[in-house]
Protein backbone atom coordinates (compact mmCIF):
# COMPACT_ATOMS: atom_id res chain seq x y z
CA UNK A 1 0.00 0.00 0.00
CA UNK A 2 1.22 3.44 -0.63
CA UNK A 3 1.31 6.68 1.32
CA UNK A 4 2.27 9.95 1.02
CA UNK A 5 3.38 12.79 3.89
CA UNK A 6 4.35 16.04 3.26
CA UNK A 7 7.63 17.45 5.24
CA UNK A 8 9.97 19.93 4.62
CA UNK A 9 14.07 20.42 5.12
CA UNK A 10 15.78 23.40 5.22
CA UNK A 11 18.58 24.44 2.33
CA UNK A 12 20.52 27.19 3.07
CA UNK A 13 18.07 29.50 4.86
CA UNK A 14 15.19 28.80 3.77
CA UNK A 15 13.20 25.89 3.79
CA UNK A 16 12.62 23.51 1.03
CA UNK A 17 9.31 20.86 1.01
CA UNK A 18 10.01 17.48 0.77
CA UNK A 19 7.84 14.63 0.15
CA UNK A 20 7.47 11.23 1.81
CA UNK A 21 6.46 8.29 -0.02
CA UNK A 22 6.27 5.12 1.66
CA UNK A 23 5.34 1.72 -0.44
CA UNK A 24 5.06 -1.92 1.92
CA UNK A 25 4.96 -4.64 -0.32
CA UNK A 26 5.22 -8.49 0.54
CA UNK A 27 8.89 -9.87 0.21
CA UNK A 28 11.68 -10.21 2.25
CA UNK A 29 12.00 -7.35 5.59
CA UNK A 30 13.99 -4.66 4.44
CA UNK A 31 13.93 -1.05 4.80
CA UNK A 32 15.15 0.66 1.88
CA UNK A 33 15.52 4.60 2.28
CA UNK A 34 15.69 6.79 -1.43
CA UNK A 35 16.08 9.99 -2.74
CA UNK A 36 19.83 10.96 -1.42
CA UNK A 37 19.72 10.88 2.19
CA UNK A 38 22.73 11.50 4.36
CA UNK A 39 23.45 8.85 7.17
CA UNK A 40 21.30 10.94 9.67
CA UNK A 41 18.24 9.89 7.47
CA UNK A 42 19.01 6.21 6.47
CA UNK A 43 19.43 6.38 10.43
CA UNK A 44 15.90 6.98 10.87
CA UNK A 45 14.69 3.67 10.26
CA UNK A 46 16.17 2.30 13.70
CA UNK A 47 14.79 5.37 15.64
CA UNK A 48 11.19 4.67 13.90
CA UNK A 49 11.08 1.16 13.73
CA UNK A 50 11.95 1.30 17.83
CA UNK A 51 9.36 4.38 18.12
CA UNK A 52 6.40 2.61 16.85
CA UNK A 53 7.04 -0.75 19.29
CA UNK A 54 7.20 1.52 22.02
CA UNK A 55 4.46 3.57 21.23
CA UNK A 56 1.93 0.66 20.92
CA UNK A 57 1.89 0.77 16.97
CA UNK A 58 3.12 -2.51 15.07
CA UNK A 59 6.40 -1.90 12.85
CA UNK A 60 5.63 -3.92 9.39
CA UNK A 61 7.86 -6.96 8.53
CA UNK A 62 7.83 -6.06 4.95
CA UNK A 63 9.65 -4.42 2.39
CA UNK A 64 9.05 -0.83 2.74
CA UNK A 65 10.46 1.43 0.44
CA UNK A 66 10.44 5.10 1.36
CA UNK A 67 11.16 8.11 -1.05
CA UNK A 68 12.25 11.43 -0.24
CA UNK A 69 11.36 13.63 -3.30
CA UNK A 70 12.36 14.97 -5.37
CA UNK A 71 14.98 12.56 -5.31
CA UNK A 72 17.95 14.91 -7.20
CA UNK A 73 18.53 16.58 -3.95
CA UNK A 74 20.73 15.55 -1.08
CA UNK A 75 18.42 14.78 2.29
CA UNK A 76 20.40 15.90 5.72
CA UNK A 77 18.75 15.90 9.00
CA UNK A 78 15.96 14.30 11.55
CA UNK A 79 13.45 16.26 10.52
CA UNK A 80 11.98 13.06 8.51
CA UNK A 81 11.53 10.93 11.48
CA UNK A 82 8.18 12.10 12.21
CA UNK A 83 6.79 11.99 8.64
CA UNK A 84 8.14 8.51 8.07
CA UNK A 85 6.50 7.22 11.26
CA UNK A 86 3.27 8.21 9.87
CA UNK A 87 3.68 7.22 6.06
CA UNK A 88 4.46 3.58 7.68
CA UNK A 89 0.96 3.75 9.75
CA UNK A 90 -0.92 4.45 6.88
CA UNK A 91 0.44 2.03 4.61
CA UNK A 92 0.42 -0.76 6.81
CA UNK A 93 -3.99 0.50 8.11
CA UNK A 94 -3.21 1.33 11.30
CA UNK A 95 -4.18 4.65 10.78
CA UNK A 96 -6.44 6.37 8.31
CA UNK A 97 -5.06 8.63 5.96
CA UNK A 98 -7.50 11.48 5.81
CA UNK A 99 -6.11 13.50 9.08
CA UNK A 100 -2.78 13.95 7.12
CA UNK A 101 -3.86 15.31 4.19
CA UNK A 102 -2.70 18.87 3.69
CA UNK A 103 -0.73 18.44 7.08
CA UNK A 104 3.00 19.15 7.55
CA UNK A 105 5.23 16.78 9.51
CA UNK A 106 8.57 17.24 10.81
CA UNK A 107 10.27 15.91 13.91
CA UNK A 108 12.55 13.92 15.62
CA UNK A 109 11.71 10.87 16.94
CA UNK A 110 13.67 9.11 20.32
CA UNK A 111 13.48 5.32 20.63
CA UNK A 112 11.09 5.47 22.93
CA UNK A 113 8.56 7.61 21.59
CA UNK A 114 9.22 10.99 22.26
CA UNK A 115 9.01 13.66 19.96
CA UNK A 116 12.49 16.02 20.06
CA UNK A 117 12.97 19.66 18.37
CA UNK A 118 14.52 20.08 15.26
CA UNK A 119 16.45 22.87 13.75
CA UNK A 120 15.05 25.29 10.92
CA UNK A 121 11.52 25.57 12.40
CA UNK A 122 10.87 28.58 11.45
CA UNK A 123 12.25 28.50 8.05
CA UNK A 124 10.32 25.02 7.00
CA UNK A 125 6.76 26.55 8.57
CA UNK A 126 7.16 29.54 6.18
CA UNK A 127 7.73 27.46 3.08
CA UNK A 128 4.66 25.23 3.97
CA UNK A 129 2.67 28.50 4.11
CA UNK A 130 3.66 29.40 0.62
CA UNK A 131 2.83 26.27 -0.39
CA UNK A 132 -0.74 26.53 0.52
CA UNK A 133 -0.31 24.12 3.78
CA UNK A 134 -2.48 25.63 6.94
CA UNK A 135 -2.05 22.46 9.21
CA UNK A 136 1.63 21.73 10.66
CA UNK A 137 2.41 18.29 13.34
CA UNK A 138 5.33 19.24 14.91
CA UNK A 139 7.51 19.16 18.34
CA UNK A 140 5.92 20.82 21.52
CA UNK A 141 9.36 22.24 22.22
CA UNK A 142 9.67 23.78 18.64
CA UNK A 143 5.91 25.86 19.26
CA UNK A 144 7.56 28.76 20.68
CA UNK A 145 9.53 29.36 17.68
CA UNK A 146 6.29 27.97 15.14
CA UNK A 147 4.09 30.29 16.97
CA UNK A 148 5.47 33.64 14.82
CA UNK A 149 4.06 31.96 11.53
CA UNK A 150 0.34 33.10 11.60
CA UNK A 151 -2.13 31.51 9.27
CA UNK A 152 -0.69 28.19 10.15
CA UNK A 153 -2.90 25.71 12.32
CA UNK A 154 -0.42 23.76 14.65
CA UNK A 155 -0.99 20.78 16.49
CA UNK A 156 2.25 19.64 19.37
CA UNK A 157 3.37 16.22 19.97
CA UNK A 158 4.85 15.05 22.71
CA UNK A 159 4.94 11.23 22.09
CA UNK A 160 3.54 9.12 19.49
CA UNK A 161 1.15 7.81 22.05
CA UNK A 162 -0.77 10.90 21.28
CA UNK A 163 -2.19 10.09 18.16
CA UNK A 164 -3.95 6.56 19.62
CA UNK A 165 -7.10 8.04 18.41
CA UNK A 166 -6.15 8.26 14.71
CA UNK A 167 -6.25 3.57 15.12
CA UNK A 168 -10.24 4.25 15.51
CA UNK A 169 -9.94 6.24 11.84
CA UNK A 170 -11.07 9.65 13.77
CA UNK A 171 -10.12 12.87 12.63
CA UNK A 172 -10.18 14.63 15.99
CA UNK A 173 -6.77 16.13 16.67
CA UNK A 174 -7.87 18.66 19.15
CA UNK A 175 -6.41 17.18 22.34
CA UNK A 176 -3.44 17.84 20.93
CA UNK A 177 -3.95 21.17 19.07
CA UNK A 178 -2.17 24.65 20.13
CA UNK A 179 -5.10 26.75 21.30
CA UNK A 180 -5.11 30.80 19.81
CA UNK A 181 -4.93 32.00 23.17
CA UNK A 182 -1.62 30.17 23.64
CA UNK A 183 -0.71 31.58 20.30
CA UNK A 184 -1.47 35.01 21.07
CA UNK A 185 -0.02 35.28 24.00
CA UNK A 186 3.55 33.92 22.60
CA UNK A 187 2.72 36.86 19.58
CA UNK A 188 1.38 39.20 22.04
CA UNK A 189 5.18 40.10 23.27
CA UNK A 190 5.63 43.80 22.85
CA UNK A 191 9.16 44.27 20.52
CA UNK A 192 9.64 47.49 22.11
CA UNK A 193 10.60 45.35 25.27
CA UNK A 194 14.25 45.95 25.47
CA UNK A 195 16.84 42.97 27.09
CA UNK A 196 17.56 44.84 30.10
CA UNK A 197 19.73 42.17 31.61
CA UNK A 198 21.76 41.75 28.78
CA UNK A 199 22.82 46.00 28.37
CA UNK A 200 24.17 45.04 31.81
CA UNK A 201 26.09 42.54 31.02
CA UNK A 202 27.81 44.21 27.96
CA UNK A 203 28.66 47.45 30.50
CA UNK A 204 28.35 50.91 29.81
CA UNK A 205 29.72 53.51 27.63
CA UNK A 206 30.23 55.56 30.62
CA UNK A 207 32.93 53.40 32.12
CA UNK A 208 35.18 54.10 29.31
CA UNK A 209 37.86 56.64 30.43
CA UNK A 210 38.31 59.63 28.01
CA UNK A 211 38.45 58.37 24.41
CA UNK A 212 35.96 60.67 23.15
CA UNK A 213 36.37 60.82 19.41
CA UNK A 214 36.57 57.27 19.56
CA UNK A 215 33.01 57.28 21.70
CA UNK A 216 31.63 59.99 18.89
CA UNK A 217 32.83 57.41 15.97
CA UNK A 218 30.85 54.24 17.79
CA UNK A 219 27.91 56.57 18.00
CA UNK A 220 27.62 57.48 14.45
CA UNK A 221 28.19 53.76 12.94
CA UNK A 222 25.49 52.49 14.81
CA UNK A 223 23.59 55.54 13.90
CA UNK A 224 24.46 54.57 10.32
CA UNK A 225 25.01 51.02 10.44
CA UNK A 226 28.37 52.11 9.25
CA UNK A 227 31.86 49.92 9.23
CA UNK A 228 34.33 51.12 11.73
CA UNK A 229 38.02 50.70 11.93
CA UNK A 230 39.29 51.27 15.47
CA UNK A 231 43.93 51.29 15.30
CA UNK A 232 46.24 52.07 18.16
CA UNK A 233 48.51 50.42 20.90
CA UNK A 234 47.31 47.99 23.46
CA UNK A 235 44.94 48.75 26.52
CA UNK A 236 44.05 51.67 24.86
CA UNK A 237 40.11 50.51 24.97
CA UNK A 238 39.22 49.47 21.07
CA UNK A 239 38.45 46.12 22.04
CA UNK A 240 36.27 47.57 25.27
CA UNK A 241 34.56 49.78 23.21
CA UNK A 242 33.19 47.62 20.44
CA UNK A 243 32.07 44.90 22.48
CA UNK A 244 29.79 47.82 23.97
CA UNK A 245 27.99 48.56 20.53
CA UNK A 246 25.38 46.28 20.45
CA UNK A 247 24.44 48.38 23.59
CA UNK A 248 23.26 50.93 22.08
CA UNK A 249 21.80 49.92 18.90
CA UNK A 250 17.99 50.38 18.45
CA UNK A 251 15.70 46.91 19.07
CA UNK A 252 14.99 44.49 15.76
CA UNK A 253 11.71 45.17 14.37
CA UNK A 254 9.65 42.36 14.04
CA UNK A 255 10.22 41.95 10.84
CA UNK A 256 14.09 42.26 11.57
CA UNK A 257 13.65 39.52 14.61
CA UNK A 258 12.10 37.19 12.43
CA UNK A 259 15.19 37.02 9.71
CA UNK A 260 17.55 36.65 12.54
CA UNK A 261 15.33 33.69 14.50
CA UNK A 262 15.14 32.11 11.42
CA UNK A 263 19.09 31.89 10.47
CA UNK A 264 19.73 30.57 14.52
CA UNK A 265 17.09 28.52 14.17
CA UNK A 266 19.00 27.15 10.69
CA UNK A 267 22.24 26.83 12.03
CA UNK A 268 21.18 25.04 15.84
CA UNK A 269 21.90 28.21 17.99
CA UNK A 270 18.51 29.21 18.64
CA UNK A 271 18.25 29.68 22.53
CA UNK A 272 15.74 28.73 25.00
CA UNK A 273 13.55 32.50 25.45
CA UNK A 274 10.35 33.70 27.07
CA UNK A 275 9.88 35.70 23.47
CA UNK A 276 10.73 33.12 21.08
CA UNK A 277 12.19 35.94 18.78
CA UNK A 278 15.41 37.60 19.17
CA UNK A 279 14.27 40.86 19.41
CA UNK A 280 18.01 42.58 20.02
CA UNK A 281 20.92 43.21 17.21
CA UNK A 282 23.56 40.12 17.55
CA UNK A 283 26.79 40.36 18.28
CA UNK A 284 29.88 37.69 17.03
CA UNK A 285 33.20 38.02 17.52
CA UNK A 286 34.79 34.86 15.68
CA UNK A 287 38.72 33.79 16.70
CA UNK A 288 41.43 34.91 14.53
CA UNK A 289 41.90 31.13 13.93
CA UNK A 290 38.63 30.73 11.94
CA UNK A 291 37.90 29.48 7.91
CA UNK A 292 36.93 31.01 5.21
CA UNK A 293 34.16 28.71 5.39
CA UNK A 294 33.40 29.35 8.86
CA UNK A 295 33.51 32.91 8.46
CA UNK A 296 30.70 32.83 5.15
CA UNK A 297 29.35 29.63 5.59
CA UNK A 298 30.27 26.04 3.76
CA UNK A 299 29.51 22.32 3.59
CA UNK A 300 28.17 19.97 0.84
CA UNK A 301 24.53 21.53 1.97
CA UNK A 302 26.23 25.26 3.03
CA UNK A 303 25.24 26.25 6.00
CA UNK A 304 24.85 29.71 7.89
CA UNK A 305 28.43 31.44 8.19
CA UNK A 306 29.32 34.16 10.82
CA UNK A 307 28.67 36.59 8.90
CA UNK A 308 25.29 35.71 8.07
CA UNK A 309 25.09 34.89 11.83
CA UNK A 310 25.66 38.65 12.24
CA UNK A 311 22.95 39.73 10.10
CA UNK A 312 20.93 43.25 11.48
CA UNK A 313 23.84 42.91 13.72
CA UNK A 314 27.52 43.30 14.38
CA UNK A 315 30.72 41.18 13.13
CA UNK A 316 33.62 41.87 15.35
CA UNK A 317 37.00 41.08 14.25
CA UNK A 318 39.56 41.83 17.31
CA UNK A 319 43.42 42.31 16.02
CA UNK A 320 42.25 41.78 12.07
CA UNK A 321 45.72 41.41 10.64
CA UNK A 322 46.07 38.21 12.60
CA UNK A 323 43.29 36.62 10.61
CA UNK A 324 44.37 34.97 7.46
CA UNK A 325 44.26 37.38 4.19
CA UNK A 326 42.64 34.67 2.13
CA UNK A 327 40.09 34.67 5.17
CA UNK A 328 39.52 38.49 5.08
CA UNK A 329 39.42 38.65 1.51
CA UNK A 330 36.33 36.65 1.31
CA UNK A 331 34.46 39.76 2.80
CA UNK A 332 34.47 41.87 -0.29
CA UNK A 333 31.49 41.13 -1.72
CA UNK A 334 29.11 40.46 1.35
CA UNK A 335 30.23 43.74 2.59
CA UNK A 336 29.26 45.40 -0.67
CA UNK A 337 25.99 43.10 -1.61
CA UNK A 338 25.06 42.43 2.26
CA UNK A 339 24.80 38.98 0.81
CA UNK A 340 26.49 36.10 0.86
CA UNK A 341 26.45 33.72 -2.38
CA UNK A 342 28.09 30.55 -2.53
CA UNK A 343 27.50 27.56 -5.45
CA UNK A 344 27.67 24.09 -5.54
CA UNK A 345 26.66 21.76 -8.52
CA UNK A 346 23.32 21.07 -7.83
CA UNK A 347 22.33 24.68 -6.58
CA UNK A 348 23.06 28.47 -6.01
CA UNK A 349 22.45 29.39 -2.29
CA UNK A 350 22.36 32.89 -0.47
CA UNK A 351 22.53 34.10 2.64
CA UNK A 352 21.61 37.57 3.78
CA UNK A 353 24.76 39.12 5.71
CA UNK A 354 23.49 42.97 6.50
CA UNK A 355 25.81 43.58 9.05
CA UNK A 356 28.08 46.42 10.62
CA UNK A 357 31.69 45.47 10.77
CA UNK A 358 33.60 46.37 13.27
CA UNK A 359 37.34 45.97 13.67
CA UNK A 360 40.56 46.66 15.74
CA UNK A 361 44.16 46.39 15.21
CA UNK A 362 47.13 46.88 16.79
CA UNK A 363 49.98 49.27 14.69
CA UNK A 364 52.63 46.60 14.35
CA UNK A 365 53.04 42.77 16.15
CA UNK A 366 54.66 44.60 19.16
CA UNK A 367 52.21 46.67 19.31
CA UNK A 368 53.69 49.99 20.13
CA UNK A 369 54.87 51.58 16.62
CA UNK A 370 54.57 55.26 16.79
CA UNK A 371 52.91 54.99 20.10
CA UNK A 372 56.24 54.71 22.54
CA UNK A 373 56.09 56.35 25.64
CA UNK A 374 57.79 55.15 28.82
CA UNK A 375 59.60 51.78 28.35
CA UNK A 376 57.56 51.00 25.86
CA UNK A 377 59.50 50.92 22.71
CA UNK A 378 58.36 49.34 19.55
CA UNK A 379 60.98 46.35 18.30
CA UNK A 380 59.71 45.37 15.20
CA UNK A 381 61.75 46.09 11.99
CA UNK A 382 60.05 47.89 8.59
CA UNK A 383 59.42 44.68 6.70
CA UNK A 384 57.83 43.24 9.61
CA UNK A 385 55.67 45.78 9.96
CA UNK A 386 54.93 46.00 6.56
CA UNK A 387 54.37 42.21 6.24
CA UNK A 388 51.49 42.79 9.31
CA UNK A 389 49.87 45.21 7.83
CA UNK A 390 49.44 43.78 4.13
CA UNK A 391 47.00 41.39 5.72
CA UNK A 392 44.17 44.19 5.21
CA UNK A 393 44.36 45.06 1.32
CA UNK A 394 43.04 48.50 0.00
CA UNK A 395 39.79 46.97 -1.72
CA UNK A 396 39.55 45.73 1.87
CA UNK A 397 39.85 48.75 3.69
CA UNK A 398 38.04 50.74 0.91
CA UNK A 399 35.20 49.09 2.10
CA UNK A 400 35.25 50.41 6.10
CA UNK A 401 33.49 53.54 6.40
CA UNK A 402 34.83 54.85 9.38
CA UNK A 403 39.21 54.06 10.21
CA UNK A 404 40.14 56.00 13.59
CA UNK A 405 43.06 56.09 15.48
CA UNK A 406 42.78 55.11 19.23
CA UNK A 407 45.68 56.92 20.98
CA UNK A 408 47.09 56.28 24.93
CA UNK A 409 45.39 58.45 27.25
CA UNK A 410 46.93 61.30 27.85
CA UNK A 411 45.78 62.34 31.81
CA UNK A 412 43.27 59.76 33.47
CA UNK A 413 42.12 63.00 35.86
CA UNK A 414 41.31 65.50 33.27
CA UNK A 415 39.61 62.63 31.44
CA UNK A 416 37.68 61.71 34.69
CA UNK A 417 36.18 66.03 34.93
CA UNK A 418 35.05 65.82 31.02
CA UNK A 419 31.56 64.91 30.44
CA UNK A 420 30.57 61.44 29.00
CA UNK A 421 27.59 59.99 27.66
CA UNK A 422 26.22 56.61 28.83
CA UNK A 423 25.37 54.04 26.51
CA UNK A 424 22.18 54.81 27.65
CA UNK A 425 21.97 58.33 26.01
CA UNK A 426 24.10 57.41 22.84
CA UNK A 427 21.07 54.46 22.22
CA UNK A 428 18.35 57.30 22.64
CA UNK A 429 20.91 59.26 20.13
CA UNK A 430 21.04 56.28 17.81
CA UNK A 431 17.37 55.80 17.64
CA UNK A 432 16.05 59.31 16.91
CA UNK A 433 19.01 59.18 14.31
CA UNK A 434 17.46 56.09 12.61
CA UNK A 435 13.97 57.20 12.97
CA UNK A 436 14.81 60.51 11.37
CA UNK A 437 16.49 58.34 8.55
CA UNK A 438 13.52 55.83 7.96
CA UNK A 439 10.88 58.45 7.83
CA UNK A 440 13.13 60.42 4.76
CA UNK A 441 14.15 56.73 3.04
CA UNK A 442 10.93 54.71 4.11
CA UNK A 443 10.04 54.21 0.44
CA UNK A 444 13.44 52.53 -0.54
CA UNK A 445 13.42 49.68 2.09
CA UNK A 446 16.46 50.72 3.31
CA UNK A 447 16.72 50.91 7.53
CA UNK A 448 20.51 52.74 7.82
CA UNK A 449 22.42 55.13 6.12
CA UNK A 450 24.86 52.25 5.59
CA UNK A 451 22.72 50.42 3.04
CA UNK A 452 21.95 53.44 0.69
CA UNK A 453 24.21 53.37 -2.79
CA UNK A 454 23.44 54.50 -6.14
CA UNK A 455 20.59 56.33 -7.30
CA UNK A 456 19.40 56.20 -3.54
CA UNK A 457 22.12 57.51 -2.15
CA UNK A 458 21.68 60.43 -4.60
CA UNK A 459 18.51 60.89 -3.89
CA UNK A 460 18.65 60.94 -0.30
CA UNK A 461 21.78 63.18 0.20
CA UNK A 462 20.89 67.09 -0.20
CA UNK A 463 23.99 68.83 0.41
CA UNK A 464 24.61 72.76 0.24
CA UNK A 465 26.99 74.19 -2.29
CA UNK A 466 30.27 74.42 0.72
CA UNK A 467 29.52 70.92 1.94
CA UNK A 468 29.47 69.53 -1.92
CA UNK A 469 32.82 71.71 -3.12
CA UNK A 470 34.81 70.20 0.22
CA UNK A 471 34.11 66.59 -0.52
CA UNK A 472 35.20 67.34 -4.35
CA UNK A 473 38.15 69.02 -3.22
CA UNK A 474 38.48 66.17 -0.79
CA UNK A 475 38.32 63.67 -3.49
CA UNK A 476 40.84 65.01 -5.22
CA UNK A 477 43.44 66.18 -2.48
CA UNK A 478 43.34 62.64 -0.77
CA UNK A 479 42.98 60.90 -4.21
CA UNK A 480 40.06 58.31 -2.73
CA UNK A 481 38.07 55.90 -4.80
CA UNK A 482 35.01 56.73 -6.20
CA UNK A 483 33.49 53.64 -3.09
CA UNK A 484 35.10 55.87 -0.51
CA UNK A 485 33.53 58.96 -1.99
CA UNK A 486 30.15 57.43 -2.00
CA UNK A 487 31.01 56.11 1.66
CA UNK A 488 32.14 59.66 2.76
CA UNK A 489 28.56 60.67 1.57
CA UNK A 490 26.74 58.81 3.77
CA UNK A 491 28.75 59.42 6.24
CA UNK A 492 28.20 62.94 6.16
CA UNK A 493 24.35 61.84 5.82
CA UNK A 494 24.50 60.07 8.97
CA UNK A 495 25.96 62.95 11.39
CA UNK A 496 23.31 65.55 9.89
CA UNK A 497 20.66 63.14 10.89
CA UNK A 498 22.19 62.81 14.35
CA UNK A 499 21.93 66.72 14.56
CA UNK A 500 18.49 66.36 12.65
CA UNK A 501 19.33 68.37 9.67
CA UNK A 502 17.66 67.90 6.53
CA UNK A 503 20.89 69.14 4.63
CA UNK A 504 24.37 68.38 5.23
CA UNK A 505 26.50 71.06 6.26
CA UNK A 506 30.14 71.78 5.49
CA UNK A 507 30.86 70.91 8.92
CA UNK A 508 29.59 67.14 8.29
CA UNK A 509 31.18 66.88 5.55
CA UNK A 510 34.58 67.95 7.76
CA UNK A 511 34.23 65.29 10.05
CA UNK A 512 33.24 63.11 7.68
CA UNK A 513 36.37 63.71 5.79
CA UNK A 514 38.51 63.27 9.26
CA UNK A 515 37.66 59.62 9.62
CA UNK A 516 38.61 58.21 5.99
CA UNK A 517 42.51 59.80 6.58
CA UNK A 518 44.04 56.36 8.93
CA UNK A 519 47.01 55.06 6.96
CA UNK A 520 48.23 51.59 7.58
CA UNK A 521 49.05 50.38 4.07
CA UNK A 522 52.63 51.42 5.13
CA UNK A 523 54.88 51.47 8.43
Amino acid sequence: MFSLIRSASVYGVDGKSISVEVDIASGLPQVNIVGLPDPAVRESVERVRAALKNSGFTFPMDRITVNLAPADLRKEGTSFDLAIAAGILISSGQVSSDPFEQTLLVGELSLNGSVRPVTGMLAMLEQAKLSGIRRVLLPLDNVKEAAWISGVELFALTHLKELDSLKNKTKDWHHIRVDAEKLSAIRGVPSEDYPHALYDELGDYSDVVGQHQAKRAMLIAAAGKHNILLSGPPGTGKTMMIRRLPGILPVLSEQEALEVTKIYSVAGKLAESSHGLITHPPFRAPHHTISAGGLIGGGSIPKPGEVTLAHRGVLFLDELPEFPRQVLEVMRQPLEDRIVTISRSKAIFQFPASIMLAASFNPCPCGYYGHEYGDKRCICSASIISRYRSKISGPLLDRIDLHLEVPRPISIDHDKTSPSLSSSQMRQMVTAARTFQQTRASELGVIANGELSGAALRKTVHMKQEASTLLENAFKALGISMRAYDRMLRLSRTIADLEASETVEEEHVAEAIQYRRLEISQP
